[in-house]
């Protein structure tokens, strides 16, 4: 079986791609909103690409002590979600992030804490980032929401990651149909 110069370029050219697929934070590229906000502890804080976890520092969101508060990151447009980071605060209070759900979807229903849950946050260490495996959720929001109990919610940094894949009509067949 013979290949053309032209499919020798077309294999060239895919070969010298990167193999692994393109990681995108894209919480970076949102807009925030949370139930209630503590002091100058403003939503932005949380996704402005700074892991700094002592309050002091302005680097975290908080809410006031509400009864189910919330965090909510709208993407502008749905994305299919792979992971969720958050870190936590290190100088005090780490366990009020027990019990926080992550949720993402399409609804603003209940302000968007009735969207699907991706994950339950058992505890992250004091000033610890934690990953949690979203695979693929899709939904234009993510929320963060400590559900049936009065709390602060304090979020240090939120990253959301998708992958990339390759466009479906990177591989044209056309090219080996001689050869296939």
């Amino acid at each position: 079986t013979k290949i053309s110069f032209a499919q020798i370029l077309f294999l060239l050219g895919i070969f010298s791609l990167k193999s692994s697929p393109k990681i995108t934070n894209v919480a970076r590229l949102g807009q925030v909103s949370q139930s209630s906000k503590y002091g100058n502890a403003k939503p932005e804080n949380a996704i402005d690409g700074n892991r700094a976890s002592n309050f002091n520092q302005g680097s975290c969101a908080c809410t006031n002590n509400n009864l189910n508060p919330w965090w909510r990151l709208d993407l502008l447009k749905t994305y299919k979600i792979n992971t969720v980071t958050i870190t936590n605060r290190q100088d005090c209070c780490p366990e009020r992030i027990n019990g926080a759900e992550i949720r993402i979807g399409n609804s603003l229903n209940d302000n968007g804490n009735a969207n699907p849950r991706c994950a339950v946050i058992s505890s992250i260490a004091a000033g610890a980032s934690q990953t949690f495996a979203c695979n693929g959720m899709e939904g234009r929001y993510i929320n963060i929401v400590i559900p049936g109990r009065t709390e602060y919610l304090t979020l240090c940094e939120v990253e959301s990651y998708m992958w990339e894949s390759l466009p479906v009509n990177l591989f044209p067949c056309h090219l080996f149909s001689d050869v296939l």
